[in-house]
Protein backbone atom coordinates (compact mmCIF):
# COMPACT_ATOMS: atom_id res chain seq x y z
CA UNK A 1 0.00 0.00 0.00
CA UNK A 2 1.30 3.40 -0.94
CA UNK A 3 -0.13 6.34 1.07
CA UNK A 4 -0.15 9.67 0.64
CA UNK A 5 -0.56 12.04 3.59
CA UNK A 6 -0.64 16.03 4.23
CA UNK A 7 -0.55 18.07 6.95
CA UNK A 8 -2.04 21.08 6.69
CA UNK A 9 -1.35 24.29 8.79
CA UNK A 10 -2.15 27.73 8.38
CA UNK A 11 1.04 28.68 7.26
CA UNK A 12 2.71 25.48 5.52
CA UNK A 13 1.55 22.23 4.48
CA UNK A 14 3.94 19.56 4.76
CA UNK A 15 3.04 16.23 2.13
CA UNK A 16 5.05 12.62 2.00
CA UNK A 17 4.61 9.37 0.83
CA UNK A 18 4.30 6.46 3.22
CA UNK A 19 4.75 2.33 2.44
CA UNK A 20 2.21 -0.12 4.76
CA UNK A 21 5.01 0.01 7.62
CA UNK A 22 4.65 3.58 7.50
CA UNK A 23 8.02 5.08 6.27
CA UNK A 24 8.45 7.99 5.16
CA UNK A 25 9.51 9.16 1.97
CA UNK A 26 9.29 11.81 -0.87
CA UNK A 27 8.53 14.41 2.21
CA UNK A 28 7.86 18.20 1.04
CA UNK A 29 7.12 21.34 2.58
CA UNK A 30 5.15 24.59 0.68
CA UNK A 31 3.07 27.30 1.95
CA UNK A 32 -0.54 27.09 2.18
CA UNK A 33 -1.47 30.09 1.07
CA UNK A 34 -4.43 29.73 3.65
CA UNK A 35 -5.47 33.59 3.16
CA UNK A 36 -7.09 32.37 -0.39
CA UNK A 37 -9.67 30.39 0.96
CA UNK A 38 -10.44 26.68 1.48
CA UNK A 39 -11.47 26.32 -2.06
CA UNK A 40 -8.15 26.81 -3.12
CA UNK A 41 -6.49 25.17 -0.42
CA UNK A 42 -8.19 21.83 -1.73
CA UNK A 43 -7.69 22.33 -5.18
CA UNK A 44 -4.00 22.51 -4.48
CA UNK A 45 -4.41 19.75 -2.59
CA UNK A 46 -5.43 17.78 -5.79
CA UNK A 47 -2.95 19.20 -7.81
CA UNK A 48 -0.36 17.03 -6.03
CA UNK A 49 -2.35 13.99 -6.13
CA UNK A 50 -2.71 13.99 -9.78
CA UNK A 51 1.06 14.61 -9.90
CA UNK A 52 2.09 11.43 -7.76
CA UNK A 53 0.88 8.18 -9.58
CA UNK A 54 -0.08 4.59 -7.57
CA UNK A 55 -1.70 6.14 -4.54
CA UNK A 56 -3.58 3.97 -3.00
CA UNK A 57 -4.68 5.84 -0.11
CA UNK A 58 -5.13 9.56 0.35
CA UNK A 59 -4.27 10.91 4.26
CA UNK A 60 -5.58 14.27 5.21
CA UNK A 61 -4.52 16.32 8.64
CA UNK A 62 -5.72 19.82 8.34
CA UNK A 63 -6.28 22.49 10.74
CA UNK A 64 -10.05 22.82 11.88
CA UNK A 65 -12.59 20.98 13.39
CA UNK A 66 -13.48 17.54 11.43
CA UNK A 67 -15.86 15.02 11.41
CA UNK A 68 -13.83 12.53 10.34
CA UNK A 69 -16.27 9.84 9.57
CA UNK A 70 -17.13 12.25 6.57
CA UNK A 71 -14.53 14.16 6.15
CA UNK A 72 -15.90 17.19 6.45
CA UNK A 73 -14.58 20.19 7.82
CA UNK A 74 -17.01 21.41 10.37
CA UNK A 75 -15.82 24.60 11.42
CA UNK A 76 -12.82 26.53 10.31
CA UNK A 77 -11.43 30.32 11.96
CA UNK A 78 -10.73 32.90 9.37
CA UNK A 79 -6.68 31.60 9.85
CA UNK A 80 -8.11 29.72 6.29
CA UNK A 81 -11.33 31.57 5.41
CA UNK A 82 -14.36 29.83 3.90
CA UNK A 83 -13.08 26.48 5.00
CA UNK A 84 -15.93 25.86 7.21
CA UNK A 85 -18.34 22.68 5.92
CA UNK A 86 -15.80 22.53 2.72
CA UNK A 87 -16.59 18.14 1.80
CA UNK A 88 -12.95 17.87 1.47
CA UNK A 89 -13.18 13.72 1.39
CA UNK A 90 -16.02 13.96 -1.36
CA UNK A 91 -14.53 16.29 -3.27
CA UNK A 92 -10.51 14.55 -3.44
CA UNK A 93 -12.63 11.23 -3.77
CA UNK A 94 -14.61 12.39 -6.44
CA UNK A 95 -11.78 13.93 -8.53
CA UNK A 96 -9.22 11.32 -8.22
CA UNK A 97 -11.07 8.20 -7.29
CA UNK A 98 -8.43 6.99 -4.09
CA UNK A 99 -10.08 6.69 -1.00
CA UNK A 100 -8.82 9.78 1.21
CA UNK A 101 -9.52 10.23 4.96
CA UNK A 102 -9.08 13.58 6.30
CA UNK A 103 -8.59 13.96 10.47
CA UNK A 104 -8.07 17.26 12.65
CA UNK A 105 -4.50 17.90 12.46
CA UNK A 106 -3.79 17.54 16.58
CA UNK A 107 -5.95 15.04 16.31
CA UNK A 108 -4.00 13.37 14.13
CA UNK A 109 -1.06 14.22 15.63
CA UNK A 110 -2.23 12.61 18.79
CA UNK A 111 -2.49 9.75 16.94
CA UNK A 112 0.77 9.16 15.52
CA UNK A 113 2.03 9.90 18.88
CA UNK A 114 0.25 7.34 20.83
CA UNK A 115 1.10 4.70 17.86
CA UNK A 116 4.77 5.31 17.27
CA UNK A 117 6.05 8.20 19.56
CA UNK A 118 5.84 10.07 22.90
CA UNK A 119 2.65 8.35 24.21
CA UNK A 120 3.00 4.84 23.07
CA UNK A 121 1.99 2.36 25.40
CA UNK A 122 -0.04 5.31 26.85
CA UNK A 123 -3.76 4.89 27.09
CA UNK A 124 -4.97 7.97 28.53
CA UNK A 125 -3.12 11.48 27.54
CA UNK A 126 -3.47 15.48 26.52
CA UNK A 127 -1.72 16.87 22.87
CA UNK A 128 -1.18 20.56 22.32
CA UNK A 129 0.44 21.84 19.27
CA UNK A 130 1.82 25.92 19.14
CA UNK A 131 2.02 26.96 15.58
CA UNK A 132 -0.14 29.74 13.94
CA UNK A 133 -2.73 28.68 16.75
CA UNK A 134 -2.81 26.05 19.54
CA UNK A 135 -4.24 23.07 18.95
CA UNK A 136 -5.45 20.19 21.11
CA UNK A 137 -6.52 16.62 21.89
CA UNK A 138 -7.87 14.53 23.83
CA UNK A 139 -6.88 10.97 23.92
CA UNK A 140 -8.59 8.78 26.27
CA UNK A 141 -9.19 5.23 26.73
CA UNK A 142 -6.91 4.30 24.10
CA UNK A 143 -8.70 6.06 21.41
CA UNK A 144 -9.74 9.97 20.55
CA UNK A 145 -12.40 11.75 22.53
CA UNK A 146 -14.17 14.06 19.71
CA UNK A 147 -17.23 15.38 21.64
CA UNK A 148 -20.86 15.95 20.21
CA UNK A 149 -20.53 17.95 17.36
CA UNK A 150 -16.38 16.35 17.03
CA UNK A 151 -15.07 19.59 18.07
CA UNK A 152 -13.49 18.55 21.43
CA UNK A 153 -9.70 19.58 22.56
CA UNK A 154 -10.46 23.60 21.17
CA UNK A 155 -7.62 24.66 24.18
CA UNK A 156 -6.62 27.37 21.72
CA UNK A 157 -10.22 29.18 22.00
CA UNK A 158 -10.13 28.89 26.20
CA UNK A 159 -10.21 32.30 27.41
CA UNK A 160 -7.37 33.34 29.24
CA UNK A 161 -8.08 36.97 29.33
CA UNK A 162 -11.37 38.23 29.98
CA UNK A 163 -12.19 41.36 27.32
CA UNK A 164 -8.68 40.55 25.55
CA UNK A 165 -7.27 40.38 22.26
CA UNK A 166 -9.75 39.84 19.40
CA UNK A 167 -9.35 36.54 18.02
CA UNK A 168 -10.04 34.59 14.54
CA UNK A 169 -12.54 32.72 16.02
CA UNK A 170 -14.96 36.14 16.84
CA UNK A 171 -14.28 35.97 20.58
CA UNK A 172 -11.63 37.93 22.62
CA UNK A 173 -8.85 36.76 25.10
CA UNK A 174 -8.46 33.50 23.98
CA UNK A 175 -5.43 31.57 24.37
CA UNK A 176 -3.93 31.13 21.50
CA UNK A 177 -3.52 34.95 21.26
CA UNK A 178 -1.31 35.39 23.59
CA UNK A 179 0.80 31.83 23.80
CA UNK A 180 0.83 30.57 20.24
CA UNK A 181 3.81 30.94 18.00
CA UNK A 182 2.58 33.55 15.90
CA UNK A 183 1.61 35.43 19.47
CA UNK A 184 5.01 35.14 20.00
CA UNK A 185 6.12 36.30 16.50
CA UNK A 186 3.94 39.54 16.77
CA UNK A 187 4.97 40.96 20.22
CA UNK A 188 8.67 40.57 19.56
CA UNK A 189 8.49 42.13 16.43
CA UNK A 190 6.47 45.09 17.70
CA UNK A 191 8.06 45.81 20.48
CA UNK A 192 12.01 45.68 19.04
CA UNK A 193 10.79 47.04 15.15
CA UNK A 194 11.89 43.64 13.82
CA UNK A 195 10.76 41.27 11.21
CA UNK A 196 12.15 38.23 12.67
CA UNK A 197 10.63 34.52 12.39
CA UNK A 198 10.76 31.90 14.98
CA UNK A 199 14.07 30.04 14.35
CA UNK A 200 15.75 33.45 13.94
CA UNK A 201 14.43 34.93 17.78
CA UNK A 202 15.79 32.32 19.24
CA UNK A 203 19.36 32.94 18.01
CA UNK A 204 22.08 33.73 19.82
CA UNK A 205 22.80 37.49 18.99
CA UNK A 206 18.81 37.55 19.40
CA UNK A 207 18.17 35.79 22.31
CA UNK A 208 20.69 37.70 24.28
CA UNK A 209 19.14 40.80 23.91
CA UNK A 210 17.14 41.38 27.44
CA UNK A 211 14.22 43.14 25.55
CA UNK A 212 13.87 39.63 23.26
CA UNK A 213 13.97 37.66 26.50
CA UNK A 214 11.79 39.33 28.59
CA UNK A 215 9.11 38.56 25.66
CA UNK A 216 10.06 34.95 25.33
CA UNK A 217 9.76 34.59 29.30
CA UNK A 218 6.75 36.53 29.14
CA UNK A 219 4.80 34.22 26.24
CA UNK A 220 6.34 31.34 27.99
CA UNK A 221 4.00 32.38 31.17
CA UNK A 222 1.08 32.45 28.47
CA UNK A 223 1.40 29.07 27.89
CA UNK A 224 1.67 27.72 31.37
CA UNK A 225 -1.43 29.50 32.67
CA UNK A 226 -3.31 27.51 29.71
CA UNK A 227 -1.46 24.59 30.54
CA UNK A 228 -1.98 24.61 34.50
CA UNK A 229 -6.14 25.11 33.41
CA UNK A 230 -5.89 21.86 31.92
CA UNK A 231 -4.71 20.11 34.01
CA UNK A 232 -6.97 21.23 37.04
CA UNK A 233 -9.32 20.41 34.54
CA UNK A 234 -8.34 16.95 32.65
CA UNK A 235 -5.75 15.23 35.56
CA UNK A 236 -3.79 14.14 33.26
CA UNK A 237 -0.69 11.39 33.14
CA UNK A 238 0.81 12.61 30.10
CA UNK A 239 0.65 15.63 28.13
CA UNK A 240 2.51 15.84 24.97
CA UNK A 241 3.41 19.17 23.45
CA UNK A 242 4.05 19.59 19.70
CA UNK A 243 5.06 22.21 17.01
CA UNK A 244 8.42 23.59 15.85
CA UNK A 245 9.17 26.36 18.56
CA UNK A 246 9.38 23.02 21.10
CA UNK A 247 12.23 22.53 19.16
CA UNK A 248 13.83 25.43 21.56
CA UNK A 249 15.04 24.02 24.49
CA UNK A 250 15.09 26.72 26.65
CA UNK A 251 11.08 26.54 25.96
CA UNK A 252 10.62 22.92 27.41
CA UNK A 253 13.18 23.65 29.99
CA UNK A 254 11.86 26.60 31.10
CA UNK A 255 8.19 25.12 31.26
CA UNK A 256 9.07 22.00 32.85
CA UNK A 257 10.48 24.51 36.13
CA UNK A 258 8.14 26.79 36.94
CA UNK A 259 4.91 24.51 36.61
CA UNK A 260 4.87 22.29 38.54
CA UNK A 261 5.94 24.94 41.38
CA UNK A 262 2.55 26.69 40.89
CA UNK A 263 0.33 23.47 40.82
CA UNK A 264 -1.05 22.43 43.96
CA UNK A 265 0.41 19.15 45.26
CA UNK A 266 -2.12 16.57 44.07
CA UNK A 267 -1.43 17.65 40.35
CA UNK A 268 2.27 17.39 40.18
CA UNK A 269 2.53 13.77 38.87
CA UNK A 270 1.78 15.02 35.15
CA UNK A 271 4.66 14.55 33.16
CA UNK A 272 5.02 16.59 30.36
CA UNK A 273 7.14 16.23 27.56
CA UNK A 274 7.71 17.37 23.74
CA UNK A 275 6.72 15.24 20.55
CA UNK A 276 9.01 12.25 19.89
CA UNK A 277 7.69 12.27 16.24
CA UNK A 278 8.41 16.54 15.43
CA UNK A 279 6.95 17.57 11.93
CA UNK A 280 6.09 13.64 11.39
CA UNK A 281 3.39 12.76 14.00
CA UNK A 282 0.27 13.83 12.29
CA UNK A 283 1.63 13.02 8.96
CA UNK A 284 1.91 9.04 10.47
CA UNK A 285 -1.00 9.52 12.60
CA UNK A 286 -3.31 10.29 9.51
CA UNK A 287 -1.49 7.82 7.25
CA UNK A 288 -2.31 4.52 10.04
CA UNK A 289 -5.80 5.77 10.21
CA UNK A 290 -6.19 5.98 6.25
CA UNK A 291 -4.51 2.49 5.97
CA UNK A 292 -7.69 1.46 7.64
CA UNK A 293 -10.05 2.27 4.82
Amino acid sequence: MRILAFDIGGTNIKYATLDEKFKITDKHTIATEAQKGGQELVQKIISIIESYSDIDRVAISTAGQVDSDNGIVVYSTDNIPYYTGMMVKKLIENKTGIPTYVENDVNAFAVGEAKFGAAKGKTDFLALTYGTGIGGALYLDNKLYKGMGCSAGEFGHMVTHAGGKQCTCGGEGCYECYASTRALLESVNKRNSTNLNAFEIFEKENFEKPEIRSVIDQWIDEMIIGLINIIYIFNPPLIVLGGGIMNENYVIDLIDRKIYNLLMENFRDVNIVRSKLGSDAALLGVASEAAKL
